[in-house]
């Protein structure tokens, strides 16, 4: 029986984790589920897996979630040193799902406690990417790719030779807006990039997906995890969201990765590795489907792409300063302080006023590093934010 986590359990990725869980409970002990507001759902899911200790973010809900499982024998925490704590339980396998930089920490400690980590949290490797594998060297266990993306390049590449690949292409939807008129943006609101044309997922990885800042985060990642070159990565936008990626070699050839839009594609391999196991998912009807459509990723309409690309020349800490002040902006515009175009201008800037954070030797960059720039980036981007305002 293995010994599992699951940080981000209420989110969509942690729910999609747990049916598969809860469909095979006698494979599985759940030692620890975090989660944040949603109390109800944490209890149930807690209760439904016999989960050893519930944990939410929000320390003023933890007499809810006390109260909701009250007489279980669940242990119960709230905040972040209880969920960092959580995560220093030993277990086998952990799922890093929590969203944002916030998801940084609890992973890297469960990798420390010697837990194989499927790692959804993009921000990990964006952030820290250096620090992410060499502490899964360090103390022999697998990092895994949870983004499909990034999933579909781990699988294409299994059995081939590394130095073989010319190029990788992560495919994006495009998202809310992918087929607004260009002077549309400016005006977009909060709810309207906040509905994904092919996926379900949370409030703010479907904007990034509309601002195209979830794929500017997917290139950057897919840099850290796999070792390529910049000029190796590209994008493509491909509606239908059914190719996730493609790893193309030195002799023409491609290998994609074809599925469903369903992540429990990815977290089921994530979740079986080094074994591939029947999942409830979707069989494609190619006939069906008729065809695979893909267009220019248009700079102009995504800005966010060409910032991506200046964050994996720049190296360094660059990524973290990236990452935090997105997260501002993106926070700005859901308040809407700020426009929906505003955020890129508002990354921009701050990456310009903090190109110092470029260029660091990775071998060198330690957690505190990463947490002193993400917190002058988010100084930064609310003073920029405050200038817009």
């Amino acid at each position: 029986m293995r010994k599992i986590s699951i940080f981000g359990a209420t989110g969509s990725i942690g729910q999609s984790t747990i049916d598969l869980i809860a469909r095979a409970p006698q494979d599985y002990q759940v030692v620890a589920l975090s989660g944040g507001k949603n109390i109800a759902q944490l209890a149930e899911d807690a209760k439904k897996l016999g989960a050893q200790i519930a944990v939410t973010a929000e320390q003023s809900l933890l007499d809810d979630l006390r109260l909701a499982l009250a007489g279980t024998g669940i242990e119960v925490a709230a905040g972040r040193a209880a969920l960092l704590e959580a995560a220093d339980r030993p277990c086998d396998w952990a799922m890093s799902a929590i969203v944002g930089a916030a998801g940084l920490e609890p992973g890297l400690r469960a990798m420390q406690a010697g837990a194989h980590l499927a790692l959804a949290n993009k921000e990990s490797m964006v952030c820290a990417g250096p620090l992410m594998l060499r502490t899964a060297r360090s103390r022999g266990v697998d990092l895994l790719p949870v983004d499909s993306e990034h999933s579909a390049v781990f699988q294409a590449l299994m059995g081939e030779d590394i130095s073989a690949v010319e190029r990788v292409i992560i495919t994006a939807s495009g998202g809310a807006f992918r087929d607004w008129p260009l002077q549309e943006l400016a005006r977009a609101t909060p709810s309207q990039a906040a509905t994904h044309p092919n996926w379900d997922m949370g409030q703010r990885i479907t904007i990034d997906s509309a601002s195209m800042f979830n794929k500017a985060l997917e290139l950057i990642e897919t840099k850290e995890f796999f070792d390529f070159k910049p000029e190796q990565i590209e994008t493509v936008v491909h509606p239908e969201s059914m190719i996730h990626a493609l790893v193309g070699f030195n002799d023409g050839g491609f290998m994609a990765h074809v599925g469903p839009a369903d992540m429990r594609h990815a977290i089921g391999f994530a979740l079986h590795h080094p074994t591939r196991k029947k999942l409830p998912v979707e069989r494609l009807d190619l006939v069906k489907l008729g065809q695979f459509t893909f267009r220019d990723p248009c700079e102009t309409r995504w800005p966010a792409l060409r910032l991506a690309r200046e964050v994996m020349q720049a190296g360094g800490l660059m990524g973290a300063v990236f990452n935090a002040s997105k997260e501002i902006a993106l926070d700005a515009f859901i308040a809407e302080q700020i426009g929906f175009t505003d955020m890129a201008a508002v990354v921009e800037q701050v990456l310009t006023r903090l190109s110092s954070h470029s260029g660091h030797n990775p071998d060198a960059i330690s957690l505190d590093m990463v947490l002193e720039a993400d917190h002058l980036a988010r100084h930064e981007a609310a003073q920029v934010i405050a200038d817009l305002s």
